[in-house]
């Protein structure tokens, strides 16, 4: 006789430490709008009532970028996250900008979480061995279910050195057979679930050279999947960023096939009931910040957001900062995604830690022409490289004072077909003064007279709010499609 087993899933990815409901960005028609999402108390909310519908059968996984990414987490190095995901009966994570506080502070964040850490991928430098468990198994009313972790694969290729101190990162690929059979044939499990971090079209790849799993929940790539995608018989869901989604997957499982399933990709709205205690919790990991990150810093008139590919209001307000400070020619910052829209009005101070809660000094550098375009075209393939393994990146570099006319289809180092720096074409020869914040600004490989200066980012922002009141940083077309 068969057996029929019901299970949900659910998907938390990229949260980046938004403690509390904020503006989200969504596209209508021809337009964008923002309304206010997210939050950890309303997701306790819908994940309190999806557990009663599922009476327990019920899994709940975080995909990563959950520690890091606002200023009362950077403050604490994450551990104000603590009690709050402590709180929210998580059944296993994996990670990226965790990393950020240095391998052995977030190991010790790991021993105050009441759920497994899992990758695949990662591994210490001197002893060749895994530095967290690769897999771990869940029993949800008699269904075995196998977790496998695969951190991202980018943060000792592209991030700071500290981040991955006396550890090494590999893609996880050829690490997952050997896992899956030993989860088939030892453990006996009934289905096979992918907590990633690698990407989107990374983790597209990657299912398509390996066999036998049966869910991928998917991060980093900050996707909206409002509908899950099947790559042979796995089933892959995304679910957005800032805690402003859940994904939801309910599951038909007969002698360890699934025969059915159903997604929703659930927006966490304001109007949704905050969950109490998890409500308290959120106070009072804020309470310590409150004051201070309320104070009002200056006014915009254009809406700051950090929601598309080639270039982004947001970015180009810090960008402003940077050549007004500097009286730089270009300025470079990294293309991150996370960073909560601000929307026109007032601007607090909480504001400029979501855009850069790293609050990097400010760098100045001279860059030649032809480092110029090298550096450009490196970061076009990184991010549209048409092998997902080579994406490395968040959204292109974010750049002022140049316009770039390219091609995204073109083959690596061949995209770009037109370069200028003001009106003028650029000169291979000829050095250019930049400012920039952090090294995926302008990687050390690049440039001459390199220099931190004593002013830290959120600094000059404030110092450049206070002389453009309301604020204009609209789009520029640095970065043409052609």
């Amino acid at each position: 006789m068969e057996s029929k087993k019901l299970l949900t899933i659910l998907q938390m990815n990229d949260t980046h430490a938004y403690f509390d409901i904020h503006e989200e960005m969504f596209w209508q028609g021809n337009h964008i709008e923002y309304r206010k999402a997210g939050g950890y108390a309303r997701i306790a909310t819908i994940v309190k009532q999806i557990r009663d519908e599922s009476q327990g059968n019920c899994l709940f996984c975080d995909c990563g970028d959950t520690l890091h990414g606002t200023y009362p987490a950077l403050a604490t190095q994450g551990q104000a996250m603590i009690p709050i995901l402590n709180s929210m009966g998580l059944d296993a994570m994996t990670a990226h900008w965790e990393f950020a506080y240095g391998p052995t502070v977030f190991k010790q964040r790991l021993t105050e979480l009441n759920y497994p850490m899992l990758a695949n991928n990662v591994y210490d430098k001197e002893t060749k061995k895994p530095v967290f468990q690769p897999y771990v198994v869940k029993e949800i009313d008699g269904l075995r279910i196998g977790l496998i972790g695969i951190a991202s694969n980018i943060v000792d290729k592209t991030m700071p050195p500290l981040y991955s101190e006396g550890i090494y990162f590999t893609l996880g690929n050829d690490e997952l057979p050997p896992i899956i059979d030993l989860l088939r044939m030892k453990e006996k499990v009934d289905l096979i679930v992918l907590i990633s971090h690698l990407g989107f079209t990374q983790d597209m790849k990657l299912l398509s050279e390996v066999q036998g799993v049966d869910i991928c929940l998917s991060g980093h790539t900050h996707n909206r999947l409002y509908k899950p995608v099947v790559i042979g018989k796995t089933i892959l869901i995304q679910s957005g960023c800032h805690g402003s989604f859940l994904g939801r997957l309910d599951l038909e499982i007969v002698d360890g096939q699934i025969t059915v399933y159903k997604h929703q990709l659930i927006e966490v709205e304001a109007a949704i009931l905050p969950d109490p205690i998890v409500a308290e919790l959120v106070k009072q990991a804020l309470a310590p910040y409150k004051n201070e990150l309320a104070e009002i810093v200056g006014e915009t008139a254009t809406a700051l957001n950090r929601g598309t590919t080639l270039e982004t209001t947001m970015d180009n307000f810090l960008l402003q900062a940077l050549l007004e400070n500097t009286g730089s020619q270009l300025a470079f910052s990294n293309g991150w995604r996370y960073g909560a829209p601000i929307v026109p009005g007032l601007i607090i101070l909480n504001d400029l830690y979501n855009m850069i809660p790293m609050n990097p000094p400010v760098s100045t550098v001279e860059l030649s022409g032809a480092e110029i375009r090298e550096m450009l075209e490196e970061n076009l393939e990184r991010t549209f490289s048409c092998d997902p393994y080579h994406q490395m990146g968040g959204y292109v570099k974010r750049c002022l004072g140049l316009n770039v006319y390219f091609k995204i289809e073109n083959p690596s180092g061949n995209r770009i077909q037109k370069l200028f720096v003001g009106n003028e074409e650029i000169q291979a020869n000829k050095y250019y003064s930049a400012a920039f914040v952090t090294m995926q600004g302008v990687p050390q490989k690049y440039g001459r007279n390199r220099e931190n200066r004593s002013e830290y980012s959120i600094d000059v922002l404030r110092t450049y709010l206070s002389s453009h009141r309301p604020l204009y940083a609209e789009l520029r077309g640095t970065f043409i499609a052609v």
